[in-house]
């Protein structure tokens, strides 16, 4: 009886679980049931699933606080989420919680459902596809709530991330209406949900660029919001945004709210909070001693370890403003050390190391500090761009300033008397070898002492599989460059077996060698005192070498006076640093240098002094132009500064279009003597790179492939930034090695298009166009499919062609019938020859080569 009473209960205990776990059937049983095991099993799984994927997701995001943080924090990525990827395996398994509690336990009857939990598995599914950045699915669940689940006390949510979906599609409009009518239509919203709507709605303003309504809204989810996390965020935000609306007053406010906060938010917006308001501090009026205090305070705190890079950098900013350069330099460096993942903050380490470097004329480290600025930027930002432009523009400053100084030192010595350029040396000399000695000696100490090269044999066995005893090991596994008597020890090294040797081609051969430089590794101090004397110092090579004719000298002085002349301009034009344009423009009038280059430095000067107000100075120079200079371009433009003289006849402009008639007329021999003038005339105009690029075309055509080579290269390196500079670059990387080709086809490889050359002196001027009309006349009269035209070879020579002559043999039967026409007869020397092979003898001026090229192969 017992056996069969314990059937009968267990028999309908399972007939009540079936009836239970239809969904089809609307009774209390089946809509507990179902509501139940969807919240306490499948949705609480999927609520952990998404809590665990949200925490990981805002541990990992790295906020950006040199921009306006975003009020979410969440990583967009390029590549676009197709169903069954997943980014996120926590987001992947709430969705499918979130599917699993719908298709099993979703009790739609008749159009109405009565799982009372159905709605928040589908707005879990929304979310979770949100942050897989899968946003059109996820906006499809949103929808489908807000279609069907119209009472659901979910609703508000529904809207609001539906929204916010939106935003990350780039439909802030949209989002911005809809988010204003929910907080004005909607009477029940709790706190939360209208701090999360307010928050929205200001994202969506700063997306828009609307930064004072944005403001508003931020306001407004910082009171309502409940979470002390977000109420630290939006706290931060609201400063940032009265940072960029120049309200720094309020901004202060706002960071102090986020400091007010302390340890009930994270402390990174802390740590920011602090900074950010350092940033206003006014070094007229306010206590520096308080605020290096207050550096060294939160430099100290050993809790912010994981923000020394931006309190380092901080503190060297402070040390700038107050002048200290060497202390920020020091700070610089600190933060750079620190290994910080903030590529931003490391490009402005390096781009204040550099502008350091640059104040101080050390412009061969600040170029490097700019190449490292830009390895952490952005190279399509206009920031890139703008650091691009500086760093280009410093490689010529490089170097002019090398030059001008080279050649001021040697000018300086050729002035000197035998005697005191021979105290000159021999002091240069001694300390010199001084300087080699104490610096040999020191590497052989080091070397006898270094930890490195103690272990050395010790690392290679370790390598190899023996044991390793004792030793740095870190010192070992350091880069070699780093270890700068390791890098002492190569060079030495290197030397002992090679010699100096130039970085060229084939630098290992015998023939590269430079023996007197040899030098060993210094074993001992005796050592390094025999390579110290043995550098091939000698006075009478030294003294040999300072020049001594007048011709060199000149040379000298022209290349130096030109380097000034250029390093004015390019300190006033593109660094804006007007001091040192006017310093290098006046010590270039100082050496009385070449007329051509006295009036555009005064005319620069002016300008120059004119911008530092420094105006009794700058009316000087403009009256000596006016006075000294008056039919000058200069004069004009003083007299007159609103004269619009890119129209005029004189302009460059007007010039430069002149002369490319000539060009194309190809006047070569007067178009090379005006824009020589020309040159001249306007030096120092950004337009005269035109007029040298065109007159390095002239002398191709002119002169041949050997001349234009050396004329492009010439215009390569006189002006290259400019955009003619560039293009000859890019001519004599391209087109110049094409050119080279010379070796000539044979006549029987080429039967297609042929022309005759009818040679003249370029004297015979008369007659070379007299005999063209009669060479057309007889075409036309005889009906011949044949052009002429003149062409210029060179100086001495110019050619009447014959086109569209398709043979060898038909341009011959031209030249017979031409000569045998009784009312014609023109018996004048020609010359059959392939357009190949004419091209080439116009590119090479060697004519003489092809015409004796084809006698021999007669």
């Amino acid at each position: 009886m017992n056996t069969y009473l314990r059937f009968m209960i267990v028999g309908l205990a399972g007939m009540l679980t079936l009836v239970s776990c239809s969904r089809k059937k609307d009774s209390f049983i089946n809509r507990n049931y179902h509501a139940m095991t969807t919240k306490f099993n499948t949705m609480y799984n999927g609520e952990v699933a998404y809590e665990t994927g949200r925490t990981e997701l805002d541990a990992s995001y790295r906020d950006d606080y040199w921009e306006i943080l975003p009020v979410e924090r969440i990583e967009t990525f390029d590549d676009i989420t197709r169903p069954g990827d997943s980014k996120n395996p926590n987001f992947e398994r709430a969705e499918e919680k979130a599917i699993k509690a719908i298709q099993k336990h979703s009790m739609r009857i008749d159009g109405e459902e009565y799982n009372p939990q159905i709605d928040e598995s589908f707005i879990m599914l929304g979310k979770a596809r949100y942050f897989e950045q899968r946003f059109i699915p996820a906006l499809e669940a949103f929808n489908y709530v807000l279609a069907y689940y119209p009472t659901s006390n979910s609703i508000a949510q529904a809207k609001i991330w539906k929204e916010k979906t939106n935003i990350r599609l780039d439909n802030n409009e949209l989002a911005i209406t809809n988010l204003r009518e929910l907080l004005e239509i909607e009477e029940n919203l709790d706190d939360q949900d209208v701090a999360d709507a307010s928050s929205m709605l200001a994202q969506a303003f700063m997306n828009l660029e609307i930064l004072d309504t944005a403001l508003a809204y931020m306001k407004d989810a910082t009171q309502y919001t409940r979470k002390n996390e977000e109420r630290g965020r939006y706290n931060f935000i609201k400063g940032q945004l009265y940072n960029r609306l120049k309200h720094t007053d309020s901004a202060t406010m706002a960071f102090d709210e986020v400091i007010a906060l302390n340890r009930k938010i994270p402390r990174k917006y802390l740590i920011n909070a602090h900074l950010e308001k350092t940033l206003h501090f006014d070094y007229v009026t306010g206590d520096t001693t308080a605020l290096l205090e207050f550096f060294t305070k939160l430099e100290n705190n050993r809790e912010n370890r994981p923000f020394l890079d931006k309190i380092y950098y901080r503190k060297g900013d402070f040390y700038q403003k107050i002048n200290n350069g060497d202390s920020a330099v020091a700070l610089y460096n600190k933060s750079l050390r620190t290994d910080s993942q903030d590529n931003y903050l490391i490009s402005r380490d390096y781009l204040a190391l550099g502008e350091y470097n640059f104040e101080n004329a050390e412009y061969q480290n600040a170029g490097a500090y700019y190449d490292s600025t830009l390895g952490q930027l952005d190279n399509k930002s206009r920031e890139y761009r703008r650091i691009k432009k500086k760093r280009d523009n410093l490689t010529d400053v490089l170097k002019y300033e090398t030059l001008a100084q080279r050649n001021d030192s040697i000018v300086k010595l050729t002035g000197l008397s035998e005697a005191n350029l021979k105290a000159f040396f021999e002091d240069y000399i001694q300390k010199e070898r001084a300087r080699a000695k104490k610096d040999s000696i020191a590497l052989a100490e080091s070397i006898k002492d270094d930890k490195f090269f103690k272990n050395k044999n010790q690392a290679q066995q370790s390598k190899f599989g023996g044991a390793r005893q004792g030793g740095d090991l870190n010192q070992v596994g350091q880069f070699y460059f780093y270890n700068t008597t390791a890098a002492s020890y190569g060079k030495q090294s290197f030397r002992k077996r090679w010699g100096n040797r130039k970085l060229e081609d084939n630098w290992r051969l015998s023939s590269k060698s430079d023996i007197s430089s040899k030098g060993g590794v210094p074993n001992t101090i005796a050592d390094a005192t025999n390579n110290a004397e043995g550098d091939g110092l000698s006075l009478e090579n030294l003294i040999a070498s300072v020049p001594k004719k007048e011709v060199e000298i000149d040379s000298l002085r022209k290349e130096r006076d030109f380097a000034y002349y250029q390093l004015g301009l390019i300190y006033k034009e593109k660094f804006k640093e007007y001091p040192r344009a006017v310093d290098r423009l006046e010590t270039l009038l100082a050496f009385n240098p070449e007329e051509r280059l006295i009036l555009p430095s005064k005319y620069n000067l002016y300008q120059s002094l004119a911008v530092m107000e420094a105006s009794a100075k700058a009316e000087s120079y403009k009256q000596d132009i006016i006075t000294n200079y008056p039919d000058s371009r200069y004069a004009a433009i003083l007299l007159n500064p609103n004269i619009a003289l890119e129209q005029d006849a004189s302009s460059p402009e007007a010039i430069y279009s002149t002369l490319f008639k000539k060009l194309e007329a190809q006047e070569y021999g007067s178009l090379l003597e005006d824009l020589d003038v020309n040159i001249d005339k306007f030096f120092g105009d950004e337009f005269v790179p035109k007029f040298e690029l065109l007159k390095a075309t002239v002398i191709g055509r002119y002169k041949g492939h050997k001349a234009y080579s050396e004329a492009l290269n010439f215009v390569a390196l006189t002006y290259p930034r400019s955009e003619e500079g560039k293009k000859a670059q890019e001519l004599l990387r391209t087109t110049i090695p094409q050119l080279s080709f010379k070796a000539f086809a044979p006549d029987d490889a080429i039967n297609t298009n042929w022309k005759l050359i009818f040679p003249f002196d370029t004297s015979e001027s008369g007659a070379i166009t007299a005999f063209k009309e009669k060479l057309d006349k007889a075409f036309e009269k005889l009906r011949y499919p044949y052009e002429t035209s003149l062409d210029v070879y060179n100086k001495d020579r110019s050619f009447v062609i014959v086109h569209y002559i398709t043979s060898k043999s038909a341009a011959e039967g031209v030249i017979e019938l031409l000569r045998i026409n009784d009312e014609y007869r023109i018996v004048r020397p020609s010359l059959p020859i392939s357009s190949e092979n004419y091209k080439l003898v116009q590119i090479h001026k060697n004519l003489e080569e092809y015409i004796a090229s084809r006698q021999v192969s007669e």
